[in-house]
């Protein structure tokens, strides 16, 4: 079972990197198909920062459920204790979609060969 999920993680990594690879691939769109004319990395960007803003308002409606999980626990440790892991995930996920977020302005900046953001 471990093997399994290994095997997926590193089969999502590698198509993870292997997207900025196709993103600055050379392609001309062919005229006179009414296609939109944004860079294939414009679209990918768009794309990214909207599943960064789905997640980061995901982890801040499970931090104010976990919240309140611990005010209503009314002493119960173990819903204390799963309140306070519940809350620690949603400080985790916070802080990972925030990470991407700079990541990704990195990345724009590299790309545009801009010193600052």
């Amino acid at each position: 079972m471990k093997n399994k999920i290994l095997k997926i993680v590193y089969f999502v990594w590698s198509g993870m990197l292997l997207i900025p690879l196709v993103a600055l691939a050379q392609f001309t769109p062919p005229s006179g198909t009414n296609l939109p004319q944004a860079p294939l990395y414009a679209i990918i960007r768009n794309i990214m920062y909207w599943l960064l803003a789905i997640i980061g308002f995901g982890a801040v409606i499970a931090f104010v459920i976990s919240g309140i999980r611990y005010f209503v626990s009314a002493g119960n440790e173990e819903e204390t204790k799963k309140a306070k892991s519940a809350m620690i995930a949603a400080i985790l996920g916070v802080v990972v979609s925030l990470l991407g977020l700079v990541v990704l302005y990195a990345v724009q900046a590299m790309l545009n060969a801009r010193s600052q953001f």
